[in-house]
């Protein structure tokens, strides 16, 4: 029977060995717990990302005829889209699902106001700000649940090898090593049992 860890077979060694293959059981325990509760989070957001995709789709087609109607009536609107002012208000947190730091990106609420003058524009620029609005906030929602669901896809398959690697190479190497001292330690208590029965005879037989 082949020792897996090289290891000296004693009782010290056999009660190393049963620790540290308790202590793998437990972890691996953890790690498949872990990875349940990160898949469960992953396709809860899987349902949210479809319906987004699809709500972004259509909001952009939307913002884009916007802006080409508006662009059919007032000219090129390049200039006054320059007054429309660069938006700062995302800000990004972060939150612990099981040790994966999944982020929370938000918009800040602002009233809708027109930042351009109305002596040149039309109720269609008007619409097509309204709907590019609408568009960058379902940007922001959606490239909070894509990231978050790159995350944990990330940090399960980092789980699944860590678990696989314990459950098929660090916990059969432990139980056969530990089976091999056993069997070491038995042979060497029959072989000490023999011994003594030898001297003892020889023992009785003096007398």
């Amino acid at each position: 029977m082949p020792n897996e860890l090289n290891v000296t077979p004693t009782k010290g060694s056999l009660i190393a060995i049963q620790k540290s293959l308790e202590l793998s059981t437990l972890g691996f325990d953890l790690l498949d717990r872990k990875r349940n509760i990160l898949i469960r989070e992953m396709m809860l957001l899987i349902d949210q990302v479809k319906s987004l995709r699809g709500e972004i789709s259509q909001t952009y087609r939307s913002a884009y005829e916007a802006l080409q109607e508006a662009n059919v009536t007032l000219g090129i609107v390049q200039e006054t889209a320059m007054a429309v002012p660069i938006e700062d208000g995302v800000t990004i947190t972060y939150r612990s699902v099981m040790g994966v730091e999944i982020p929370n990106v938000r918009l800040a609420e602002s009233e809708i106001r027109m930042c351009y003058g109305f002596d040149h524009t039309n109720s269609r620029l008007d619409y097509a700000y309204v709907c590019f609005q609408k568009a960058k906030r379902v940007t922001a929602l959606l490239a909070e649940v894509e990231n978050s669901v790159y995350r944990l896809a990330n940090a399960i398959r980092k789980t699944q090898r860590r678990a696989n690697a314990l459950e098929n190479i660090v916990i059969p190497r432990y139980r056969e090593t530990a089976r091999f001292i056993t069997d070491a330690l038995e042979e060497k208590d029959r072989e000490e049992f023999s011994r003594l029965k030898v001297i003892k005879a020889a023992k009785m037989k003096k007398e």
